[in-house]
């Protein structure tokens, strides 16, 4: 088993978390620390699950030769206890997560933003936006 699993969440699991879902693999093949990851990406919510990620989200990734091979699923119970890290993108996730937290849940939950050098807090939703706001959250 890894020793580091993340898992990265947003609401629907179809821009934000497989998009950092995403950079997150290429960097950790990049540096070569396959072994020591296990990532994947979930939404708090389940009305996208199954489906592929948002298509502004597959251009921007092949923009920057990143590989997205990603269904939508929801956040399980069974995922506080795996993962060591789940990884959320705004408040209302985070809220959202601590509320779907079962007993003796033993994940460490934190905005994603908590470690952004530009202190950038929240992942905004580029969702109903254009491509500038899946652009942002690829920098991000």
């Amino acid at each position: 088993m890894a020793e580091y699993r993340v898992l990265f969440v947003c609401h629907g699991n179809i821009c934000r978390s497989p998009m950092a879902e995403a950079v997150f693999t290429h960097i950790v093949k990049y540096k070569k620390l396959e072994q020591q990851f296990e990532i994947d990406s979930a939404g708090t919510s389940g009305e996208h699950r199954g489906d592929s990620p948002d298509p502004r989200l597959a251009a921007e990734r092949r923009r920057h030769g990143v590989a997205v091979n990603h269904r939508a699923r929801q956040v399980t119970k069974e995922d506080f206890h795996h993962y060591t890290h789940i990884l959320c993108m705004d408040r209302a996730n985070l809220r959202n997560l601590k509320a779907k937290a079962p007993p003796g849940s033993t994940a460490e939950v934190r905005l994603l933003g908590e470690f952004d050098p530009k202190g950038e807090l929240i992942i905004e939703d580029p969702y109903y936006g254009g491509p500038a706001g899946f652009e942002h959250n690829f920098r991000q």
